[in-house]
């Protein structure tokens, strides 16, 4: 088995080796190939997880390569976790929402559009050279806004098996068996709990949680209140989260309290980048040391809790057939009832040797319909915007958002997002792609 991982030097990777080191057993991986376009970090990361693997006993080769086509021959799984135009751009994103008055955040608003459209046309890339050269293998994207460029596979790579990861859910489920087992000394195994959220990704909402046949959503919607009312500064209101009767994605603060957000903006900097910038730099500097052969600490500062912890058990259920159940971006192909079967929703998923199999529930309530409408247009512009390079559909897609300028804004938001990000925006300049630029 070969898994190849697109953006292998991401400081993420060698929480993601360790966890095919952990299952070495079950997942019997022959070789883990590192692509990246930069040179010095693939060196640093890939330096260090030759160094795991070897103290693992070397159970299998770690192959690096600066060439995406090199190192997707032949591939089982392709791991996307890449970022076009690296943490500089993350901050533009980020600063393109202060300068305008509206949020700015990698993956909601202005910000999520501005990554979206540069990075589309790379994933897609990816997607054809799999069609090419690893006819079958598995896409698994993180790369976010992972549900929008899931979207964009889903419409056009069709032909290549993919799926959207996040590792938010498996966050949530997490808390939730901790909260279970403080209040209730109740200890569950996580592989036999199933969160049934749905919704769209990074705006979704939690409304069951089973434990084989029993539903103890009563129990752990209970043990949620009590949380929030023992907060001195509670994530949510109270009032509004009984009212709800679900568990929003923390995402969904962007837009239920819009207001906070851009006030904590107003004090950036430092914005998330550029925290995530120093804290890349000092994590560079621990994997580059040479008697390293574990992840440091400080990894769990990066964010993305859990990330090697759902890849890793994906693929495990993937080629060993277990049947086990996963919240995933996938077209949900009729599932929820109401919604057109081509959009891709994050809901849980059965997976097994046959592919990913979206599992039939219940609608959202209305009170979620309306914003989950206007979301999902806004990321079907946009997919088109960045697949043609289309400027009136990306101005829909701003004009569509909830979060997007006022309409007397749209153009001069539109033009400062495709200017400042023109070098990875070609489509829209009518310039070569230039894909490998980093």
């Amino acid at each position: 088995m070969k898994v190849t991982l697109i953006g292998g030097g991401s400081t993420y990777t060698p929480e993601l080796v360790k966890g095919f080191l952990t299952l070495k057993d079950d997942i019997p991986v022959s070789e883990l190939c590192l692509m990246d376009i930069d040179p010095d970090r693939l060196e640093i990361v890939g330096g260090f997880v030759k160094r795991m693997a070897a103290a693992a006993g070397s159970p299998f080769k770690v192959a690096l390569s600066k060439n995406q086509t090199e190192a997707i021959q032949g591939s089982n799984y392709v791991i996307t976790q890449l970022r076009v135009g690296m943490m500089a751009s993350r901050q533009e994103d980020e600063y393109l929402g202060q300068r305008h008055g509206l949020i700015g955040q990698e993956t909601t608003g202005v910000g999520g559009m501005a990554k979206a459209l540069r990075t589309i046309p790379v994933i897609l890339s990816v997607a054809a050279d799999i069609t090419e050269l690893s006819p079958g293998a598995l896409l698994i994207n993180f790369t976010n806004p992972a549900g929008l460029v899931t979207e964009a596979l889903s419409r056009y790579a069709p032909q290549v098996s993919s799926v959207g990861l996040c590792n938010a859910p498996m966050t949530i489920k997490m808390k939730i068996l901790e909260g279970l087992a403080e209040y209730t000394n109740i200890k569950i195994d996580p592989q036999q709990a199933v969160l049934d959220m749905v919704g769209l990704n990074h705006l979704s909402w939690c409304r069951a949680f089973w434990i084989e046949e029993q539903n103890l959503w009563s129990m752990v919607f209970e043990n949620y209140l009590r949380e929030l009312s023992e907060q001195d500064e509670p994530e949510w209101d109270v009032n509004t989260i009984e009212a709800l009767g679900m568990i929003p994605n923390y995402y969904l603060a962007y837009f239920y309290h819009t207001a906070k957000k851009l006030a904590e903006q107003a004090n950036w900097p430092p914005s998330r980048a550029e925290e995530v910038m120093e804290i890349e730099s000092r994590l560079l500097q621990l994997y580059a040391q040479p008697e390293r052969k574990e992840p440091p600490e400080e990894l769990m500062a990066r964010g993305g809790a859990y990330y090697s912890t759902l890849a890793t058990q994906l693929i495990k259920a993937h080629y060993n057939d277990l049947g086990e159940v996963f919240v995933l971006n996938i077209p949900h192909q009729g599932a929820i009832p109401g919604w057109p079967k081509d959009w891709v929703v994050e809901l849980p998923c059965r997976v097994n040797a046959d592919g990913i199999h979206p599992l039939s529930t219940d609608p959202l309530p209305l009170v979620c319909d309306g914003l989950v409408a206007q979301v999902k247009s806004y990321e079907l512009l946009t997919v088109d915007a960045a697949v043609h390079g289309d400027r009136t559909a990306a101005y829909h897609a701003l004009l569509a958002h909830p979060l997007g300028p006022s309409i007397d804004n749209v153009e001069s938001v539109l033009e400062d997002m495709l200017t400042t990000h023109q070098k990875y925006l070609p489509q829209f300049w009518g310039t070569n792609p230039g894909y490998d630029q980093p």
